[in-house]
């Protein structure tokens, strides 16, 4: 399991997070996102970068990343 970015903002209306990577992601990755209250793994089924569909983002990419339960800000992300 290596870390790969931390949660900066949650949008829960839209349920996605973005988040600035320290690693690579592509669409199609197992990710886990762990904090103080939360604790889950998906499947990464859409990433977006300034409102636009992609399919892998690299270290440094600020992405939005839809999530399937309630995250809060700081929490980590995984990739398994």
């Amino acid at each position: 399991m290596k870390e790969i970015g931390k949660i900066e903002t949650y949008f829960s209306k839209l349920g996605v997070v973005a988040v600035t990577l320290t690693g690579t992601l592509k669409v199609g990755d197992t990710i886990k996102i762990k904090g103080a209250t939360t604790d889950f793994e998906q499947e990464v089924e859409s990433m977006q970068i300034d409102r636009k569909p992609i399919n892998e983002a690299k270290r440094g990419d600020s992405v939005g990343i839809r999530v399937v339960d309630v995250v809060r800000n700081s929490d980590k992300i995984y990739k398994l």
